[in-house]
């Protein structure tokens, strides 16, 4: 027994080696696994429940927002591709080829799918009756530069949603851009327990293609940031690449107004880093596929009796909660109380003959390991208050980190001193794009993560070149 949990347990300490930490959290715990082809990765069941829970949640969002969901091909005409330069251009290096071709023109495997979906735009939109679209896929992309595999966090192919809308107005359309990041903080909170900056991106940092683009973008404990989500305000420039028309109520000609928005299966390799431990997995009782392990403590000559009472508690919470009773009989409790750790279960039920006389069982939470002792009457109320402020506890601990390592500074001596620990520097920036190349060269890699708001006096001085700034602006390293 002792070897099979050597086997099992993390060798590394996350403070110490934190990729190295990581890979072990999502191999040993069952998350993933890493794909034949170099640059893939396998997504096992648990990490699979994990993303369908992420769907299941945003699928209601998309129906509040009357966006569709619908499915486009994987392959692309090079000429689709050739269409909008910029955004070709941006995708130029990430593109992977189909060998054979199709009638002389080379098929692209999808990087994101503007192209197809455009194209497929252009014929169902002919009037103002068909307008606003509202269509999102669930679908994999590929993005073929990606050679050293992070699990969930960057492989050449990868699952996520694009939403893809299209609008008579500008203001419809700016809108729903803000709206859906709204959503896409409000999910990384409230399911997977993650706080976020949130704001517009630098012109540097903005899509190809795009007018500007808005992101949700978290930060690690090794102190470097995750994009986790982007909504983009395409303007009129697909829509004017690919020929997307209509007639007004007023039988004029118009071209359509149009956003594009998408957050990966990089969310889980946030809230794995952002949660877990030394032990494995801590997940958020509101994502985890099994909310609750009961371990009967087995003592032999009473072992029917106490796999009776589990049984019956079993089929009592079943009603409530995702719930997995262990039976196995091979493996001693405590080996069984660490691999339920490994695969972060937030709340673990013990029972043994002792509880049965009290009429109790034993709770442990994940986070925290504390040991509650809950008499069987209130044990419903108990395991719903435990699993709430667990949820609220391991949010709370991760927003108090984000916010402590942001740091206000205007001064390019201080900038370096914060970025050198780590940590997020809020600082005042031109905006030019030149500039913030020269701020990521010379400060080892810190780049832009979004504007926090606009600067309107012109006394405020940029952190690098000095002259007026023009935003206040997050910067990091980041993944």
């Amino acid at each position: 027994m002792a070897n099979k949990k050597e086997e099992k347990g993390i060798t590394v300490k996350k403070e110490e080696d934190m990729p190295e930490w990581y890979s072990q959290v999502c191999l040993k715990s069952g998350m993933a696994d890493f794909g034949p082809v170099k640059g893939t990765m396998i997504i096992k069941p648990l990490g699979y429940s994990i993303w369908e829970k992420i769907q299941e949640n945003f699928n209601r969002t998309l129906k509040r927002h009357n966006v569709k969901n619908a499915y486009f091909p994987l392959f692309i005409p090079e000429s689709f591709l050739k269409k909008e330069a910029e955004h070709a251009k941006g995708f130029q290096a990430e593109v992977a080829w189909v060998e054979k071709k199709e009638e002389g023109e080379r098929i692209a495997l999808r990087p994101t799918s503007e192209t197809v979906m455009y194209d497929a735009y252009s014929k169902w939109i002919k009037s103002w009756r068909d307008l606003p679209l509202k269509i999102n896929q669930w679908c994999n992309v590929v993005r073929w530069e990606v050679s050293d595999t992070k699990l969930f966090l960057r492989s050449r192919e990868f699952l996520w949603q694009e939403g893809h809308c299209v609008y008579e107005t500008e203001k419809q359309c700016e809108k729903e851009v803000w709206n859906i990041l709204d959503e896409y903080e409000k999910l990384c909170k409230e399911l997977l327990a993650i706080p976020v900056l949130k704001g517009k991106k630098t012109e540097k940092e903005t899509f190809a293609g795009s007018v500007y683009t808005t992101t949700i973008e978290a930060f690690m404990p090794d102190g470097k940031a995750l994009q986790c989500g982007t909504s983009h305000n395409l303007g009129q420039n697909f829509a004017k690449a690919f020929n997307i028309k209509y007639l007004d109520k007023n039988e004029k000609t118009q071209i359509p107004f149009q956003n594009s928005w998408g957050f990966s299966t990089r969310l889980i390799g946030a809230m794995v880093m952002t949660h877990s431990d030394d032990k494995g997995l801590v997940l958020p009782p509101k994502i985890a596929p099994t909310q609750i392990v009961i371990i009967p403590i087995l003592i032999k000559g009473k072992e029917k009796g106490i796999l009776k009472k589990a049984k019956e508690l079993e089929t009592f919470l079943r009603n409530s909660y995702s719930v997995e009773l262990d039976e196995r009989t091979e493996y001693t409790p405590g080996w069984k109380f660490s691999e339920y750790e490994m695969k972060g279960v937030p709340l673990r039920i013990e029972i043994g003959p002792n509880d049965i006389k009290k009429n109790q069982v034993v709770l442990v939470r994940r986070d925290n390991n504390k040991k509650i002792g809950v008499n069987l009457e209130s044990l419903n109320k108990k395991i719903k208050t435990e699993l709430d402020n667990m949820q609220k506890s391991i949010y709370e601990k991760a927003k108090h980190f984000l916010d402590f390592s942001i740091k206000k500074v205007s001064e390019w001596n201080e900038f370096i001193k914060v970025i050198k620990n780590r940590q997020i520097a809020l600082s005042p920036f031109c905006g030019d794009v030149n500039c913030e190349d020269n701020i990521k060269d010379k400060s080892g890699g810190a780049g832009s993560r979004c504007i926090k708001e606009d600067i309107k006096d012109s006394k405020v001085k940029c952190i690098y070149c000095k002259k007026p700034a023009k935003y206040l602006v997050y910067f990091s390293k980041s993944y």
